[in-house]
């Protein structure tokens, strides 16, 4: 079955939806490229990997957020990390909370946020819950692991659960997912037990660690992130839209798992298990692009993207 990626690259390799930064072509090896074993670029990696080294999306973990100029951002839930949170964003999805809903904030540099406001009609619930614990961390039992070894400021350890940007602490035995750009979260107010999914913020900028274990992080865009990058900055506080007319219309949200399977996006990503990942790590911590001089020698986790494709199209 044919795979395409869906955004084409400068030399014909796949690229990746979420963007990786230089185009990962090497057209030359210069004497001061060689060395005994060739350092691998992104698009190495990629054209070298398998069907095994990809993993379908699940359906009923996928939320599809449409809006009127036909623009669709697709979101991944990470019920192994906020599962109390997961299922509550289900069933508000489900109960049509956030058809109609808006985007009240676009603050530069840091997030966009969605939800209803409150001088904007309430809408219906459903099964939803009013209250959800907090889910700021979670135990480490259980949890398949691909560790980053080149440090963190933020963990004693970092690295990726099932694609998900996540960190950890041995001595206390929890671990926790990152704010990684595209990250999603559940907006809260002071109090920690304050959020329960029906506002929403996706990372739009520079990854903001400061806010893990502050904030329910339920899971990341895979898809359509441009669609909030992009949009006007608010002029209120903290990025807020001062006037309604700002604010942006979802016209809805749906869970892919609703949809009959021909209206759903063949989207994949490569799974971070693999030797191929660990390649991806390794071209991503040492820049063997043609463009770059200094090959840097050194990642950070929110610098090695998870590659995304869309297959069967």
């Amino acid at each position: 079955m044919a795979s395409r990626f869906n955004v084409a690259s400068a030399c014909g390799a796949a690229a990746l939806v979420l963007a990786l930064g230089a185009t990962g072509c090497s057209h030359a090896d210069t004497p001061e490229r060689q060395s005994s074993e060739q350092l691998p670029t992104t698009a190495s990696v990629l054209a070298a990997a398998s069907e095994a080294d990809w993993r379908g999306v699940d359906p009923g973990h996928t939320l599809y957020m449409d809006f009127a100029d036909g623009a669709r951002v697709v979101i991944e839930l990470a019920p192994g990390f906020a599962p109390r949170h997961a299922a509550n964003i289900q069933a508000l999805v489900r109960a049509g909370w956030f058809d109609g809903a808006l985007i009240t904030r676009s603050q530069d540099n840091y997030v966009a946020q969605w939800g209803r406001p409150d001088d904007v009609e309430a809408g219906d619930r459903g099964e939803a819950l009013d209250h959800v614990p907090a889910e700021f961390d979670r135990a480490l039992d259980g949890l398949g692991w691909t560790s980053l070894e080149d440090g963190d400021v933020y963990a004693p350890q970092v690295g990726w659960v099932d694609g998900f940007p996540a960190a950890r602490d041995p001595a206390t035995g929890r671990a926790w997912l990152a704010h990684c750009y595209g990250m999603v979260g559940a907006g809260r107010g002071m109090a920690a037990d304050s959020s329960d999914g029906s506002q929403l913020y996706a990372v739009t900028g520079h990854s903001p660690r400061h806010l893990d274990r502050n904030i329910t992080v339920v899971g990341r865009v895979l898809s359509g992130i441009e669609h909030l990058s992009a949009l006007p900055r608010g002029t209120g506080a903290l990025g807020f839209y001062e006037e309604p007319g700002q604010r942006v219309p979802i016209t809805r949200v749906v869970m892919a798992a609703d949809l009959p399977a021909s209206e759903r996006l063949g989207l994949q990503v490569l799974r971070t298990d693999t030797e191929t990942f660990e390649q991806l790590i390794r071209a991503r911590r040492h820049r063997n692009e043609d463009w770059f001089i200094d090959p840097v020698g050194r990642v950070e986790l929110c610098n090695v993207p998870l590659p995304v494709r869309t297959h069967g199209g």
